[in-house]
């Protein structure tokens, strides 16, 4: 292909497989067998209590429809027992069923990939430990590298541009293809070919199973405590919770959920707990059955808090961003968040396959579906987020 260095492997023809992506799953009675909502709740950390959500349910509406734009979830089992019963790949005919729908989150995934699924659930994936982005003129680079990960222990850093991985070009890939390419099966051989100040270079890494840490904390000049949440993890909410809980006496808050793309519902209404004092997290429907989520008493109410927001902070993070907004807890400083605002079940295909479908939306204690809207930041900001961020905390007073 041209372009690519010499000492680069040739690029083979690309055979993607579905992409895993963090789906909003809130549905009580698929959760035993999909995990997706932690039936045991947040982990407690040492000296405190798990936080359980509360849920409330209301009747069906009479006559419940399907949401437009969705896939029959009876239609794509059938499409897929058909095609077993003829020899066929039940997951590609499910696949079209979907595709043809217009059901713009429904996905079928195969038992390996729902199973990586659900170890990214769990803040577990197998890989070599970088972050793909989008960097200057569309080209694929390193974003950020994991501490003592095969990619780090390689001396791979940010900004390193990123070329092929196994053979495969990736200028042109979305990122989440380029992310699939560096996922595979512990043990094995990753290939990246990459180059840095205008030198190409190859680096043969071995994937091995890793864990993320969804929630870190730094301090700011100022007495500012920025709490960045990287993703809704199992055990996330009850990390936020702690990290509040730990905050020096008098501390401003910065929740960051930048480029966070949601995960467990469970944690995010877990997390709404550390800054709410109880009361209505978000209301979400499905197949016409109403459902209510509040957060657990006993939160911080008063200390000044801005939650940080970008296009990429999507579903769950949107979730808790809504809620903090609504309930005038939090300053919203950023730009428009992403507008992923609906909720996907999973159905299990006769060949053992799952296909996640849309069955209904979520709205905002104030009644807002941020289904393709997002989230418009109370204080726009791009460039120089956290800067405008900090000004604006210092403009919060403290509460009694």
């Amino acid at each position: 292909m041209p372009g690519l260095p010499a000492r680069c492997p040739r690029p083979r023809d690309l055979r993607r497989g579905a992409v895993l992506t963090w789906v909003f799953l809130v549905a009580v009675g698929a959760a035993a067998s999909t995990g997706c909502w932690d039936r045991t709740g947040a982990a407690a950390s040492a000296g405190s209590a798990a936080v359980l959500p509360s849920v409330r349910t209301s009747a069906p509406a009479p006559q419940a429809s399907r949401p437009a734009g969705t896939a029959d979830r009876e239609a794509v089992a059938r499409a897929a027992a058909e095609a077993v019963a003829e020899g066929k790949s039940g997951k590609k005919a499910a696949q079209e069923v979907v595709s043809r729908s217009g059901d713009r989150w429904g996905a079928v995934y195969d038992q390996g990939e729902y199973a990586a699924f659900a170890e990214d659930l769990d803040g577990r994936w197998t890989g070599v430990g970088l972050w793909a982005g989008r960097g200057r003129g569309g080209r694929v680079e390193v974003e950020r590298v994991q501490p003592g990960g095969p990619a780090a222990r390689a001396g791979l850093r940010a900004g390193d541009r990123l070329l092929s991985v196994d053979g495969h070009a990736v200028t042109g890939l979305a990122v989440a293809d380029v992310v699939a390419l560096l996922r595979g099966a512990a043990g094995t051989p990753a290939v990246l070919c990459l180059s840095r100040d205008g030198a190409d270079f190859t680096e043969t890494l071995r994937r091995e199973q890793l864990r993320a840490e969804p929630v870190t904390v730094r301090e700011l000049p100022g007495g500012i405590t920025v709490i960045k949440v990287a993703s809704f993890t199992r055990g996330s909410g009850e990390r936020v919770r702690a990290a509040v809980r730990a905050a020096p006496a008098g501390a401003r808050l910065m929740l960051d959920l930048r480029g966070n793309p949601g995960g467990l519902v469970t944690e995010a209404v877990t997390a709404a707990s550390a800054f709410l004092d109880g009361g209505l997290v978000a209301t979400y429907d499905v197949r016409g059955t109403q459902r209510a989520l509040y957060a657990a008493r006993g939160g911080d109410t008063t200390r000044p808090l801005v939650a940080l927001v970008d296009s990429g902070t999507m579903s769950a993070a949107e979730l808790l961003t809504g809620a903090l907004q609504d309930r005038g807890r939090a300053v919203a400083v950023g730009t428009r968040t992403f507008g992923k605002g609906s909720v996907q079940m999973p159905t299990r295909l006769p060949d053992g396959s799952v296909a996640e479908l849309t069955v209904g939306t979520y709205r905002t204690p104030g009644g807002r579906s941020l289904d393709g809207a997002g989230i418009t930041p109370d204080v726009p900001a791009d460039e120089g987020a956290e800067e405008r961020a900090r000004t604006v905390l210092g403009g919060l007073g403290v509460g009694p």
